[in-house]
Protein backbone atom coordinates (compact mmCIF):
# COMPACT_ATOMS: atom_id res chain seq x y z
CA UNK A 1 0.00 0.00 0.00
CA UNK A 2 1.31 3.22 -0.58
CA UNK A 3 2.28 5.20 2.22
CA UNK A 4 0.10 8.25 1.30
CA UNK A 5 -2.62 6.00 2.22
CA UNK A 6 -1.42 5.06 5.18
CA UNK A 7 -1.18 7.92 6.48
CA UNK A 8 -4.20 9.07 5.52
CA UNK A 9 -6.37 6.26 7.23
CA UNK A 10 -4.19 6.51 10.20
CA UNK A 11 -5.36 10.27 10.47
CA UNK A 12 -8.79 9.39 9.73
CA UNK A 13 -8.88 6.74 13.16
CA UNK A 14 -7.48 9.00 14.76
CA UNK A 15 -9.57 11.90 13.73
CA UNK A 16 -12.49 10.00 14.12
CA UNK A 17 -11.36 8.44 17.92
CA UNK A 18 -11.10 11.94 19.34
CA UNK A 19 -14.83 12.87 18.00
CA UNK A 20 -15.77 9.08 19.01
CA UNK A 21 -14.39 10.39 22.68
CA UNK A 22 -17.21 12.92 22.94
CA UNK A 23 -19.68 10.59 20.64
CA UNK A 24 -21.02 7.66 22.37
CA UNK A 25 -21.35 5.98 18.73
CA UNK A 26 -17.86 5.84 17.58
CA UNK A 27 -15.41 3.83 19.85
CA UNK A 28 -13.00 6.34 20.43
CA UNK A 29 -10.00 5.60 22.12
CA UNK A 30 -9.66 2.31 20.38
CA UNK A 31 -10.17 3.66 16.99
CA UNK A 32 -6.89 6.36 18.04
CA UNK A 33 -4.88 3.48 19.40
CA UNK A 34 -5.83 1.65 15.49
CA UNK A 35 -5.02 4.63 14.21
CA UNK A 36 -1.80 5.08 15.90
CA UNK A 37 -1.12 1.55 15.08
CA UNK A 38 -1.35 2.09 11.27
CA UNK A 39 0.85 5.40 11.40
CA UNK A 40 3.90 3.01 13.38
CA UNK A 41 2.91 0.13 11.18
CA UNK A 42 3.45 2.49 7.93
CA UNK A 43 7.10 3.43 9.35
CA UNK A 44 7.97 -0.02 10.01
CA UNK A 45 7.82 0.33 13.46
CA UNK A 46 11.08 2.29 12.87
CA UNK A 47 10.56 5.03 15.21
CA UNK A 48 7.71 3.90 17.17
CA UNK A 49 8.21 0.40 18.46
CA UNK A 50 6.79 -2.45 20.25
CA UNK A 51 7.10 -1.31 23.50
CA UNK A 52 5.02 1.91 22.64
CA UNK A 53 2.61 0.25 20.88
CA UNK A 54 2.27 -2.43 24.21
CA UNK A 55 1.35 0.97 26.30
CA UNK A 56 -1.00 2.51 24.32
CA UNK A 57 -2.65 -1.09 24.14
CA UNK A 58 -2.83 -0.90 27.92
CA UNK A 59 -3.91 2.65 28.27
CA UNK A 60 -6.88 1.39 25.83
CA UNK A 61 -7.58 -1.73 28.12
CA UNK A 62 -7.61 1.11 31.00
CA UNK A 63 -10.38 3.08 28.76
CA UNK A 64 -12.64 0.60 28.97
CA UNK A 65 -12.27 0.26 32.68
CA UNK A 66 -12.55 3.90 32.98
CA UNK A 67 -16.20 4.57 30.67
CA UNK A 68 -17.56 1.58 32.97
CA UNK A 69 -16.88 2.81 36.43
CA UNK A 70 -17.40 6.27 35.80
CA UNK A 71 -20.66 5.82 34.92
CA UNK A 72 -21.38 3.17 37.64
CA UNK A 73 -19.75 5.37 40.23
CA UNK A 74 -21.82 8.16 39.06
CA UNK A 75 -25.03 6.52 39.84
CA UNK A 76 -24.07 4.56 42.67
CA UNK A 77 -23.39 7.76 44.85
CA UNK A 78 -27.12 8.44 44.62
CA UNK A 79 -28.78 4.77 44.95
CA UNK A 80 -29.41 4.20 40.82
CA UNK A 81 -31.18 1.04 40.15
CA UNK A 82 -29.45 -0.90 37.30
CA UNK A 83 -32.30 -0.07 35.12
CA UNK A 84 -31.32 3.66 35.03
CA UNK A 85 -27.58 3.19 34.19
CA UNK A 86 -29.31 1.24 31.09
CA UNK A 87 -31.59 3.80 30.76
CA UNK A 88 -28.32 6.36 30.38
CA UNK A 89 -26.46 4.82 27.83
CA UNK A 90 -29.64 4.17 25.85
CA UNK A 91 -30.48 7.23 26.29
CA UNK A 92 -27.19 8.28 24.89
CA UNK A 93 -26.85 5.95 21.73
CA UNK A 94 -30.32 7.95 21.31
CA UNK A 95 -28.92 11.51 21.62
CA UNK A 96 -26.55 11.12 18.99
CA UNK A 97 -29.61 11.28 16.25
CA UNK A 98 -30.46 14.89 17.78
CA UNK A 99 -26.96 16.52 17.86
CA UNK A 100 -25.57 18.31 20.99
CA UNK A 101 -28.44 18.72 22.89
CA UNK A 102 -29.69 14.88 22.50
CA UNK A 103 -25.88 13.84 23.74
CA UNK A 104 -26.55 16.36 26.53
CA UNK A 105 -30.15 15.32 27.51
CA UNK A 106 -29.83 11.77 26.42
CA UNK A 107 -28.24 10.71 28.84
CA UNK A 108 -30.00 12.66 31.83
CA UNK A 109 -33.32 11.86 30.21
CA UNK A 110 -32.69 7.71 29.70
CA UNK A 111 -31.36 7.55 33.28
CA UNK A 112 -34.26 9.30 34.83
CA UNK A 113 -36.71 7.36 32.60
CA UNK A 114 -35.13 3.46 33.67
CA UNK A 115 -34.97 4.88 37.44
CA UNK A 116 -38.78 6.20 37.14
CA UNK A 117 -39.39 2.65 35.44
CA UNK A 118 -37.74 1.10 38.24
CA UNK A 119 -38.85 2.74 41.66
CA UNK A 120 -41.27 5.47 40.92
CA UNK A 121 -40.12 8.09 42.53
CA UNK A 122 -39.84 11.35 40.91
CA UNK A 123 -37.26 12.85 42.96
CA UNK A 124 -34.72 10.07 43.14
CA UNK A 125 -35.33 9.54 39.58
CA UNK A 126 -33.87 13.03 39.25
CA UNK A 127 -30.77 12.62 41.51
CA UNK A 128 -30.34 8.78 39.73
CA UNK A 129 -30.75 10.87 36.39
CA UNK A 130 -28.10 13.40 37.23
CA UNK A 131 -25.16 11.75 39.10
CA UNK A 132 -25.58 9.41 36.43
CA UNK A 133 -25.24 12.11 33.92
CA UNK A 134 -22.40 13.52 35.43
CA UNK A 135 -20.35 10.00 35.34
CA UNK A 136 -20.95 10.08 32.06
CA UNK A 137 -19.72 13.53 31.59
CA UNK A 138 -16.73 13.03 33.54
CA UNK A 139 -15.67 9.75 31.96
CA UNK A 140 -15.47 11.78 28.46
CA UNK A 141 -13.23 14.43 29.93
CA UNK A 142 -11.18 11.15 31.16
CA UNK A 143 -11.17 9.50 27.65
CA UNK A 144 -10.19 12.86 25.97
CA UNK A 145 -7.54 13.41 28.58
CA UNK A 146 -6.51 9.37 28.09
CA UNK A 147 -6.63 9.73 23.83
CA UNK A 148 -4.26 13.06 23.86
CA UNK A 149 -1.85 11.07 26.23
CA UNK A 150 -1.78 8.59 23.90
CA UNK A 151 -0.91 10.65 21.09
CA UNK A 152 1.98 12.65 23.02
CA UNK A 153 3.25 9.34 23.40
CA UNK A 154 3.31 8.51 20.06
CA UNK A 155 4.78 11.93 19.34
CA UNK A 156 7.35 11.80 21.80
CA UNK A 157 8.39 8.23 20.49
CA UNK A 158 8.09 9.19 16.73
CA UNK A 159 10.83 11.98 17.00
CA UNK A 160 12.92 11.30 20.19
Amino acid sequence: MDSAWIWLLAVLLVMGGVAGSVLPALPGVPLVFLGLLVAAWGDGFQRVGWITIALLGVLTAVSFGIDLAATALGAKRVGASRLAIVGAAIGTLTGVFFGVPGLLMGPFAGAMTGELLSRGELQQAARAGMATWLGLVFGTHVKLALVFTMIGIFTFAWFV
